[in-house]
């Protein structure tokens, strides 16, 4: 059985005050997050992400389409017992501490007395605020308050664990230490569905993403698979010979002259470096490296992204929406 899944999954928003039209944040959205692993919602600010979370969550109701959650359809309770959610701007009753509110909490899953006093400290320890258990949240960083966020979404030992931008306001050290802990619960055998656009989390964490782009799925499957890891090029790294020769002995690339004397050759598309290899060292220079550049999952993204734009101008020219110059 699947975590998550839906099937044309849309949502409409009405804007406008004195005629309100419908806006479309999410359009015919079909998804499917396997059970086990980290699974990533990629896409640029505004692209729906987060209005494909909510609706997950039952905090939304959809114009047309369905989802389910674990088996059940959003909102359900048992559903919601085994799950954890953060939402992307976590906000709390700032007077509590974070041990009083996380007791809170594990309150409302059902644990109680001694079960629930050692759940709160686990997940303090877990999210790295042990230290500052009994501070009022008001004297919290941003930083502290995601971290706090992500504790409640932990203190129920979820098996599906959503997060709507799990590392906005983290530093550095929160980000990495994140990064770790969704990893971990990946390879425990949980269910981490989380929403990014920072494509250097995604392809560091995530064994599946999707990319949607204005409401709309645009690629989806393994990052393995989308960023096909395919050579586009070569790097070569050499010393000695000036520019002249250079430019001579490789006549398809370009040249970046590094502050040592070194040069690096840039190969680019199907150009093979053994030739050039052979040519550098009949001109007496010699060879430091030579690495391979492949695609990477933001290649994907940009080129996925681009795709849809183009999509969007062929549609509306077809529909004659196109304005003249």
């Amino acid at each position: 059985m699947s975590a998550v899944t839906t099937q044309d999954l849309t949502k409409d928003f009405l804007t406008g005050f004195w005629r309100p039209v419908p806006k479309r944040a999410l359009d015919c959205l079909t998804l499917e997050v396997p059970t086990g692993g980290v699974f990533g919602l990629l896409g640029p600010n505004g692209a729906g992400k987060s209005t494909t979370l909510k609706l997950l969550m039952g905090l939304l109701w959809p114009t047309r389409g369905t989802a389910r959650i674990l088996g059940l359809p959003p909102g359900d309770t048992a559903a919601r017992q085994r799950l954890g959610f953060l939402p992307e701007n976590p906000t709390f009753y700032d007077h509590l501490t974070a041990e009083e509110l996380l007791s809170y909490f594990a309150g409302l899953f059902g644990y109680r007395g001694e079960a629930r006093r050692r759940r709160v400290e686990y997940v303090l320890d877990l999210v790295g605020l042990a230290a500052d258990r009994r501070r009022p949240l008001r004297q919290y960083s941003k930083g502290m308050v995601q971290r706090v966020g992500l504790a409640q979404a932990l203190v129920n030992d979820p098996e599906l664990v959503v997060l709507d931008e799990p590392m906005s306001g983290l530093d550095p050290i929160g980000r990495r230490d994140v990064r770790a802990m969704i990893a971990a619960l990946g390879a425990e055998g949980r269910t981490v569905l989380f929403s990014s656009h920072i494509l250097t989390d995604a392809e560091e964490l995530c064994e599946r993403v999707a990319i949607i782009a204005r409401g709309r799925l645009v690629a989806e499957g393994r990052v393995a698979d989308l960023a096909s890891r395919h050579v586009t090029g070569w790097r070569l790294t050499v010393s000695g010979g000036d520019d002249e020769v250079l430019a001579r002995v490789v006549p398809g690339g370009t040249v970046e002259r590094l502050a040592d004397g070194r040069a690096v050759v840039n190969l680019h598309g199907e150009t093979r470096p053994e030739p050039v290899i052979a040519a550098l060292a009949g001109a007496g220079l010699r060879l430091e490296s030579v690495i391979p550049r492949r695609e990477s999952l933001e290649d994907v993204f940009v080129r996925a992204l681009n795709g849809d734009a183009g999509d969007d101008a062929a549609a509306r020219a077809g529909r004659g929406e196109v304005a003249a110059r």
